[in-house]
Parts: structure tokens; C-alpha cells; sequence
């Protein structure tokens, strides 16, 4: 099936450049971008830091000029721009990305043409803006799970050697396992390729893709089924129960305080240094540890948090009415 393609539309004014990899790694789910285009007075030094993006990420910059309408001129020309790349026909969806509710009718519009609309902006969007998209992201979780993951690559190279393709494409396949869907080896490669776009096996000494993950430290089951052939991780890695165990010790053992969650996160790579949260579904360590039965999250403050055990409650005597009644039906059965 051929991926859908989507024209990612972004209004500088009121979207930080920090936010541009989290956006267009989070497009990757969805298909090709052919359309990246940003609209701003880039004459104005508040977009200096826009500027680098542009040229690294490929965007095309849109200029319009702030003369006194100019927030409301900047809206029109992304308005434009997106009826004119709807009437070519040659997208399936738009990604509009903007904590502006000016762009509500716009995203009405392009949906009533039969277009998926993928709406990006900060928690402060308006309710209006967000019910009119197909999809709505709130980037400041993009910016937290690309933290998260920022924290995990510090334990290792952050070049793209074999480590970090093993990483992507154990993550390609858990996500499709969290779906319920089998990982075929076309459409790995398709998903590496929209991730790092200069990904080449014959970079690492090999002429197939087979090949390269058959030989990738022992992680992945090649298996044909019908016509095509299935991607599958081993399962002989790091338990989850053994994780757990862990966890909990850690937890028990600070006599009631807690563990701050940061550093557990770097007990757990210290001890387990192969350990990737994205191997058992969930894409923070913050999710994971709030899955473990036993353990809560408690809040310090707005960025610091502890991981405690849970405090279980002792069961309550039966008496009363209850223990009554309880008595009354065993002389019945006598």
C-alpha cells in the first residue's frame, strides 16, 4: 500500500523553532511530507532562530511582510497556499502546525474536501482549532518523549551507526505489535528510510536489508509467510518481571522515601545498559514505571518526580450487619 502524502504548513509566529524534529519525526506515522513550507516576516529578528531550521530541515520559506495587519496577512498566505496545494490534488492530508484558532475554518474546510488533518500545536490551543482536525498533537509532549529519548541516547553514540538503526527498527515493530500488525520487511525499509533518508545498507558492508538484520547482533527472526517476509524480535532479551524486580528493590530499599524518577531511569541502565523502553511498548520510562503493580508517581514539584511504593490498605473485619447476616445463613442451611 503506498504511503500517504502530506503538506506540512507551519506558522512561525507562534511556533518555536525548539519544536521542528519533534514535528516532522512525529509526521514520519503518518507518510511523505512533499510539502514543508513556514510562513513569517523573516526580515524580523525574532526569526533568526527559524532560519538555521529551514536550510537543515529542507523548508521552504514563505516571506510576508509585518505592515500593520501583519499576524492576519501571514494566516492568509498559509490559507492560500493550502487551497492551491488542495487543488492540485497531489496530497492526501495536511499538517497544520499553530496555536492560532484562526486556522479552525481552514481545517473544516480542507476536511469537508476529504483531506486527513493533522493539527500540531502547544497545550494553549483553542478547543475550536482542535475539534476541527482529524488528529490533534500537543507538542510539548512531542518535546517531552524526544527528552526522554535525548536521556536514553546519553548512555550511548548518538551517530547513526548499527545501534541506532537496531533501536529504530525494534521500535517500527513494537508500535506495529501495539497495533496488532506484523512487520514486513518492504515496509521496514520504507519506515527507515522516511526516519533517516540516507540510510543505505550498503553503508554498513551488505547488498540486502535481509541480510543487514539477520546479522544484527542476534536481536531479529526473519520468517516468510505467503509472499512476504516478516520482521520479529527474539524473545530472549531482558525480561520484563526481572525489570520489575528490580524496581522494586530499589524502591524498598530507600525505607520509605522514594526514588527520584531520573534516578532510577540511570540505576536501570547502569545495571541494564541494553535497556530501551520502546522494547515494551511504551514510549516513556515515566509510562513504564507507572505500569508496575505496587508502584505510584508522586509529584515534588512541576519537574521532579519519585517513584514509592504503594500503600496497601489492611482488609476491614466483617461485622456488623454483614457478619449478621452472614451467621443468619448458615443456621438456614443447618
Amino acid at each position: 500500500m503506498e504511503d500517504k502524502r502530506y503538506a506540512v504548513l507551519i506558522d512561525s509566529e507562534n511556533i518555536s523553532a525548539r519544536y521542528i524534529t519533534a514535528i516532522l519525526d512525529e509526521m514520519t506515522k503518518y507518510g511523505i511530507v512533499t510539502y514543508k513550507r513556514i510562513y513569517g516576516d523573516w526580515t524580523n529578528n525574532q526569526a533568526s532562530k527559524w532560519r538555521k531550521e529551514l536550510l537543515e530541515n529542507s523548508i521552504t520559506p514563505i516571506q510576508q511582510f509585518s505592515n500593520t495587519a501583519g499576524k492576519n496577512a501571514t494566516d492568509s498566505a498559509l490559507i492560500i497556499d493550502a487551497m492551491d496545494i488542495l487543488y492540485t490534488a497531489n496530497v492526501q492530508g495536511f499538517c497544520i502546525v499553530s496555536s492560532d484558532s484562526d486556522f479552525t475554518k481552514l481545517a473544516s474546510r480542507l476536511r469537508e474536501s476529504g483531506m486527513e488533518v493533522i493539527g500540531m500545536g502547544e497545550n494553549k490551543t483553542p478547543r475550536s482549532f482542535k475539534a476541527a482536525c482529524s488528529v490533534f498533537t500537543n507538542l510539548e509532549i512531542l518535546l517531552e518523549l524526544d527528552a526522554e529519548r535525548a536521556k536514553e541516547n546519553s548512555y550511548q553514540k548518538a551517530n547513526m551507526d548499527e545501534k541506532t538503526i537496531k533501536e529504530a527498527i525494534v521500535e517500527i515493530i513494537v508500535e506495529n505489535e501495539n497495533n496488532g500488525k506484523k512487520t514486513g520487511l518492504g515496509e521496514l525499509g520504507n519506515s527507515l528510510l522516511k526516519k533517516y533518508s540516507d540510510f543505505d545498507v550498503r553503508n554498513y558492508g551488505y547488498s540486502s536489508l535481509s541480510k543487514f538484520i539477520e546479522e544484527m547482533d542476534d536481536t531479529f527472526t526473519l520468517y516468510k509467510k505467503e509472499t512476504t517476509i516478516l520482521v520479529v524480535l527474539k524473545d530472549d532479551g531482558l525480561k520484563r518481571g526481572q525489570l520489575e524486580d528490580y524496581i522494586l528493590e530499589c524502591v524498598r530499599e530507600s525505607n520509605g522515601e522514594g526514588v527520584d524518577l531520573a534516578a532510577m531511569g540511570q540505576k536501570i541502565h547502569k545495571k541494564y545498559p541494553d535497556f530501551k523502553v520502546k522494547e515494551y511498548g511504551y514510549s516513556t520510562f515515566q509510562k513504564f514505571i507507572s505500569h508496575i503493580s505496587g508502584l505510584e508517581l508522586v509529584s515534588e514539584n512541576e519537574t521532579v518526580k519519585r517513584v514509592v511504593e504503594k500503600e496497601t490498605e489492611e482488609p476491614k473485619p466483617m461485622g456488623g450487619p454483614f457478619k449478621a447476616a452472614l451467621g443468619r445463613k448458615k443456621k438456614e442451611k443447618k
